[in-house]
């Protein structure tokens, strides 16, 4: 049973050095839309200037407040005039006040109560302001993102297609798919306030700073003194968060894992009564998922409880500092009130470095693996001066073809001189033990991989000098391992012309032998065939896909192993139909069971890579080699008889 990771965090594990380069690639992505991102930054930092005046004019107000008082109470003891008495030309003179202290900042005013609500006014204003650049920033911020999001998604999904099969031999799809979706979602809220907030932070702490020690050096380092530890508490906490993230989504994937392999097994856990086994399997990879998001509630809460400790320290010395240099004069009522409303502003955006610390970190890790698939170069891909591929007759010929894998296979040779011949109306049977290279020189045809030595041709054209989609037009495949879409029949049978004539369906359906079948579905061809052809046997869901070849008219048709599921009256059936069907294109049939290749003009036997005969069936049974050895094991009637003669290396029964 697979061990679960360990919850203790290492920061080494986080690659910080690649965050600049790779945080610096995903803003200039951003740049693609200059307007709504300039007007998204300047909507940002007017609003976080506006957060800068809020303290300044609170203060003022309460110093205005502080005197009107003791003006009420040096004329005759009594208030004559209060708030709930003010009238229209008291909000007029306010106004014209409130413009006065904006232009002219040594501006006054006989009238200490006009003064006052002038400066309620400026602050009522000032915040709405800010609430309204605020919200107009967060709207233009998730545009930019959603639309590089959008870019991102679409070149992701695109590379996907383009990459070579080498590539999908070494990567796991629920890997890509992960990239594709979670990782792109990291990428795309970093854009989206990450770095809107680094600079608000930096404005709000540069200017702040400036003006708290401009006024009073000690009570504004006293003030400041929280700033550097909650930064710091804030950045280990969003590095931490971001390393236990990364470990939870492996946990998470492998619970995904998990139970996307128990429903589609399900039938197999059934059987084996294994429920036991795959419900402590879950709960394994479930309780370290829960102990790991266990971990991250206590890192979260440690840091931020440390840093409220360190928040009201600082504001408890202030308090004292600011309350005897007050009661000595030095400094007014309203001037304490800035310091502390400033200090109230600023430690939710410096409790924040933690969130950008984390989106950041995300956004690195997430962007890098975004691109190293965005960056990752086809081992197969056209030429620079391919050419789209001309059919004159449909001739397909191997010439003296190695292969070997490169990627993840230690480079074994899997091919060696293969050649043969194949043209319009001809039958070539290949036959041989698993493991041979059947289905490898299957795949080198539509050139899913390059062949190592040799060259392959189609009329004469090396398929390395045409271009892939031609080639592939020109090119029908049915592989062992069928895949149908979970679409109606129509739809998969018409899979690579999506806008074939009905007629032409029913037809490719009736040669491959599965046209009564669909008719007596609930739908018909509408019928949809469930995730991967669930709703169909294997002998129908082969039947379909050779079905989906017909449709394409292709050149060349190779038929992988594709009737294996089929019993052998309906393949004598589908045979049959298709000899008339394919008598213009080159058919080349790769079967175990060489029933199936009576009909070939040829038929090559591999072993070990190598053609080790070849000829017609009967040819070959004349022989007396590997193929009759093979036909009479296929064919005796005495199960217990011994074979008819021993070779130092004989042929693998497939």
């Amino acid at each position: 049973m697979k061990t679960p990771p360990s919850t203790v965090l290492d920061l080494g594990k986080l690659n910080i050095k690649a965050m600049p380069r790779v945080l610096g690639r995903l803003t200039r992505l951003s740049f693609r839309y200059p307007w709504q991102w300039m007007f998204a930054l300047l909507c940002a930092l007017v609003s976080a200037l506006f957060n800068l005046v809020t303290p300044r004019l609170l203060g003022r107000a309460i110093d205005q407040a502080h005197h009107l008082f003791i003006d009420d109470h040096t004329h005759t003891g009594e208030t004559h005039v209060t708030f709930l008495q003010l009238n229209p030309q008291l909000f007029k003179d306010a106004a014209h006040h409130a413009y006065r202290l904006i232009s002219d900042s040594h501006a006054h005013s006989s009238s200490p109560r006009t003064a006052l609500l002038a400066t309620a006014l400026m602050i009522v204003v000032a915040c709405a302001l800010r609430g309204m650049l605020t919200g107009l920033q967060g709207y233009l911020g998730e545009v930019v993102a959603q639309r590089v999001g959008y870019d991102l998604r679409l070149a992701y999904f695109q590379k996907l297609q383009r990459l070579s099969f080498g590539f999908h031999d070494v990567n796991h799809s629920g890997d890509l798919i992960a990239r594709g979706m979670l990782d792109l979602e990291g990428v795309r809220a970093f854009l989206e306030s990450g770095l809107l907030r680094t600079l608000v932070l930096l404005l709000l702490v540069g200017v702040g700073t400036w003006r708290l020690l401009g006024m009073d050096l000690q009570l504004g380092l006293i003030a400041l003194s929280f700033v550097p530890f909650v930064a710091w508490r804030a950045t280990r906490m969003g590095l931490l968060l971001r390393l236990s993230w990364q470990r939870l989504q492996q946990l998470m994937s492998d619970l995904t894992l998990a139970m996307e392999e128990n429903l589609q097994g399900v039938r197999v856990v059934r059987a084996f009564a294994s429920k036991a086994l795959e419900l402590a399997k879950f709960d394994q990879a479930a309780k370290a998922a829960l102990q790991l998001s266990n971990r991250r509630i206590t890192i979260r809460m440690g840091s931020m409880s440390l840093m409220a400790f360190a928040y009201y320290t600082a504001m408890g010395l202030v308090l004292w500092v600011g309350g005897q240099r007050v009661s000595q004069g030095v400094m007014t009522v309203g001037e304490l009130t800035e310091f502390l409303t400033f200090m109230t502003i600023l430690q939710q955006p410096i409790r924040q470095v933690g969130m950008i610390v984390n989106s950041s970190s995300r956004a690195a890790s997430a962007g890098s693996r975004l691109f190293e698939v965005l960056d990752a170069e086809p081992e197969i891909q056209d030429a620079p001066d391919a050419k789209n591929l001309v059919i004159t007759q449909g001739v397909l010929r191997f010439e003296s073809v190695d292969f070997a894998y490169t990627l993840g296979k230690g480079g074994r040779k899997i091919l060696s001189d293969i050649s043969f011949e194949v043209g319009p109306g001809k039958t070539l049977g290949i036959v041989g033990p698993p493991g041979s290279g059947k289905s490898t020189l299957a795949h080198l045809i539509p050139r899913f991989y390059d062949v190592t030595f040799g060259k392959i041709t189609l009329d004469g054209q090396d398929i390395r000098d045409v271009t892939l989609d031609s080639l592939r037009r020109a090119v029908g495949l049915v592989q062992q391992e069928i895949f149908l879409f979970d679409v109606s029949v129509h739809d998969n049978v018409a899979y690579a012309e999506p806008w074939a004539e009905e007629q032409r369906v029913v037809e490719a359906a009736s040669i491959a032998q599965i046209h009564e079948h669909v008719a007596g579905l609930p739908k018909g061809y509408g019928t949809r065939v469930g995730e991967r052809g669930v709703a169909l046997s294997g002998g129908q869901r082969q039947r379909l896909s050779i079905a989906r070849s017909l449709l394409a008219e292709q050149a060349i048709i190779v038929l992988d192993d594709s009737t294996a599921a089929i019993d052998a009256t309906t393949e004598q059936r589908v045979r049959s139909s298709l000899h008339s069907a394919v008598r213009n294109r080159g058919t080349i049939i790769i079967a175990h069971r060489l029933s199936s290749l009576l009909h070939a003009d040829e038929i090559i036997v591999l072993n070990q890579g190598r053609i080790v005969q070849r000829g017609t069936h009967a040819r070959l049974l004349q022989e007396d080699g590997a193929y009759a050895d093979l036909w009479a094991l296929q064919n005796r009637t005495d199960a217990h008889a011994p074979p008819a003669r021993h070779r130092k290396r004989p042929l693998e029964v497939a």
